[in-house]
């Protein structure tokens, strides 16, 4: 799948009409419900990957990446079940929703409880 937002261009896109395939989240990373996932690759910024992700009815899983977010629809309750180097944060449950912006810590395992969606713009790195 080629970038949405070239490289090189100055250019524009509706990211809420950004077609997201969704599919069945991995049975090993679901906690609850029946989720389905999807990303959309915007284009690359400085090495960074530039995306849309999506997260429909259920309870997930999953280590991150190094990542910002800005949620653009729906909402979350995220649980930092694990974070490398902040032990301190383990356990800690942070509520995102439309215009939150978030930092995510590669390594950190977390726990997203999503009741209808939550649809975000991802700016992510190794």
């Amino acid at each position: 799948m080629s970038a949405l937002l070239p490289h090189g261009h100055n250019f524009t896109i509706p990211v809420g009409d950004v077609d997201v395939e969704l599919e069945a989240v991995d049975a090993a990373e679901v906690v609850a419900g029946g989720p389905s996932q999807g990303a959309a690759e915007l284009g690359t910024i400085g090495g960074a990957e530039v995306g849309v992700w999506e997260l429909r009815d259920g309870t997930v899983t999953d280590t991150e990446i190094d990542e910002i977010f800005v949620v653009i629809s729906g909402g979350a309750t995220i649980e930092l079940l694990e974070v490398p180097g902040s032990p301190e944060e383990t356990g800690r449950v942070i509520e995102v929703a439309a215009g939150d912006v978030m930092r995510l810590v590669a390594g950190t395992r977390t726990k997203w409880s999503v009741e209808d969606h939550i649809r975000k713009v991802y700016i992510a790195g190794e």
